[in-house]
């Protein structure tokens, strides 16, 4: 199969990277937690005023028109009225109201003891920076994969590069806007280990849909071997078919957009690519982080996200399996 073939393949499995949950109805953190015991009770109370409707409505039509003496006065009709259709009303909303501000309340507070990351939104992808304490040697960039330590909270900065996105992590927390030139916090944490998806809820532009991401909570010891192998430059290639894939990538438009740590490859402008073999997922959750999928996505991204902002590459078949040997030693 031609590199094009794979291509074209790719247009049919756009969704096949979207592992993890998605659902602020299964939470796995005290914030999701406190959302969707609101929601719980705002269904319930719903629900019974729905019933008493319709139950009203229902008695109206089957009952007909009495006597006289059995009809309600006008006054007994516009007292009716105000109760059920005002003074019940404001109370059920009033109710809603205090016990939203109650749990915002609690979710404001951030612990003295967060983990600190830094989150830039990007036309269709995430930025994802772990500051090394002071120390730059220190520092881990990665992209559309939040990890995070079970049951640490996780203190975030958020910012956005070009339009107003949103930041929300259903299992984890509420929406949080991402505002260009202005910086947003929210924090987060993980009760239990496990993989759950995210997504920008601002709608902000063609490939919204595909501005997912993902939160991968680990037991302590086993995020902060991830976090030192992170910091690693990336290694170097040992086969010749490698050795050829990295001058390719060196020598042609990759490296004006990404940064491979350890190379003459320093841009910012696409994601870090330094370990990205390691990733469970490309094109921001997109499709699953295969060799296959890397193909397609290497030689032409358009066909699976239109309108993202990588190019796609010329390349021939040899050239482009040197390069993909070259993207597997990235881990």
């Amino acid at each position: 199969m031609t590199g094009r073939a794979v291509t074209l393949g790719l247009a049919f499995v756009l969704l096949s990277g979207c592992d993890g949950v998605q659902s602020m109805l299964e939470p796995r953190g005290p914030h999701a937690a406190r959302i969707a015991t609101l929601w719980w009770v705002m269904l319930a109370v719903c629900t019974v005023v729905l019933l008493i409707a319709c139950g009203l409505v229902l008695a109206a039509v089957f009952r007909g028109r009495g006597s006289d003496e059995t009809e309600l006065s006008l006054k007994q009709q516009r007292s009716l009225v105000i109760a059920g259709g005002v003074v019940a009303p404001v109370l059920v909303l009033l109710g809603f109201l205090v016990y939203s501000v109650k749990i915002s309340q609690a979710m404001i507070a951030e612990p003295a003891n967060a983990l600190r990351i830094e989150i830039v939104g990007h036309q269709w992808w995430w930025q994802v920076s772990y500051p090394g304490e002071g120390r730059t040697d220190l520092n881990v960039t990665t992209a559309n994969e939040i990890h995070i330590p079970v049951g640490r909270p996780v203190s975030i900065e958020l910012r956005s590069r070009d339009v107003i996105h949103s930041f929300w992590a259903p299992n984890l927390h509420g929406k949080t806007d991402v505002i260009p030139g202005r910086k947003t916090h929210t924090w987060i944490q993980a009760d239990a280990p496990g993989t759950w998806r995210g997504q920008c809820a601002e709608y902000c532009g063609l490939q919204h849909a595909h501005m997912a991401f993902l939160v991968i909570a680990e037991a302590p010891e086993a995020f902060y071997a991830w976090m030192n192998a992170q910091r690693e430059p990336a290694p170097e290639p040992q086969s010749p078919s490698a050795v050829r894939g990295r001058e390719i990538f060196l020598n042609g438009p990759c490296m004006m957009c990404h940064t491979v740590r350890g190379t003459l490859a320093e841009s910012t402008y696409g994601p870090d690519l330094t370990h990205v073999a390691s990733r469970r997922t490309l094109a921001a959750a997109t499709i699953s982080n295969t060799r296959g999928h890397r193909a397609g996505w290497v030689l032409d991204p358009q066909v699976i996200k239109p309108g993202t902002q990588m190019p796609p590459m010329n390349l021939s078949n040899e050239d482009l399996h040197a390069v993909l040997d070259y993207l597997e030693t990235l881990r």
